[in-house]
């Protein structure tokens, strides 16, 4: 019964706030409305989950200048607890699928929203192009580095595409590290589990001076930030060298 409640909320909450955007974006085009309605839809979602989202680190934001926000992706309630913990306007790059979901996806593609389709090479660089042009307005850029939600919990190689376009933009990079959101939905599962997620933001990483050819190096800088702040990775390190243990004490 619980499922079949938060289904029904979730799909009410998206039909409603989603036509909102829609409509907003309409009569205001410069795409801002959907950010206006999507704080009130995700705290809608996440009440209803009954998930908390906890902020560290939110004065390290730059001021008066856009960013890139570079992030670690664990479940689909990440998205959610962006939109609660990230002030201001921005964009995120999201999967081409996500557009075709109607109501959703309309409000998606209304408001800017960069699709992106990383099967095709050509059409991703060229996404890369139109999120370049969002920085150029002074609108933050989301970036999901490792392209997919993890399915264990570790990250993923990150993708180089928001670090090209944070090296040609000259935009500082912000490391975000996301936490607990797994516990509450993993990858491959529908259960919903009560819970909190831990949303921290790194120092800026300035990208004035990076390089292309250097851009592997920039990866490395922005990994170590985000695993410095992601809980759930030193909690599984940390089963993992007990679990070790156990195992030499037991041969």
């Amino acid at each position: 019964m619980r499922r079949v409640w938060i289904a029904s909320v979730v799909a009410l909450d998206t039909l409603l706030f989603g036509t909102l955007a829609i409509l907003g974006c309409l009569v205001i085009p410069n795409g801002n409305a959907l950010i206006w309605c999507a704080r009130p839809w995700a705290a809608v979602i996440l009440g209803v989950c009954a998930t908390r989202v906890r902020v560290t680190g939110a004065a390290r934001i730059p001021t008066g200048r856009a960013a890139v926000y570079v992030t670690n992706h664990q479940s689909l309630f990440d998205v959610l607890a962006l939109v609660r913990a990230l002030p201001g306007q921005y964009r995120i790059i999201a999967k081409k699928e996500l557009f075709s979901i109607p109501v959703f996806g309309w409000a998606l593609a209304l408001a800017g929203f960069i699709k992106i389709d990383r099967a095709d090479r050509d059409k991703a660089f060229r996404s890369l192009e139109v999120a370049a042009r969002r920085l150029q307005r002074g609108l933050s850029v989301v970036v999901f580095a490792e392209g997919t939600r993890s399915p264990d919990g570790r990250l993923l190689p990150f993708k180089k595409g928001g670090f090209v376009l944070a090296i040609q933009s000259g935009c500082p990079i912000v490391p975000i590290s996301l936490s607990g959101s797994r516990a509450i939905m993993p990858r491959s599962s529908l259960d919903i589990r009560p819970g909190a997620i831990d949303v921290v933001f790194g120092q800026p990483i300035e990208t004035t001076g990076w390089t292309l050819e250097r851009r592997d190096e920039l990866i490395a800088v922005v990994r170590r930030a985000v695993e410095e702040g992601f809980t759930d990775l030193k909690r599984l390190d940390t089963d993992r060298s007990t679990h070790s243990s156990e195992g030499a004490i037991g041969v």
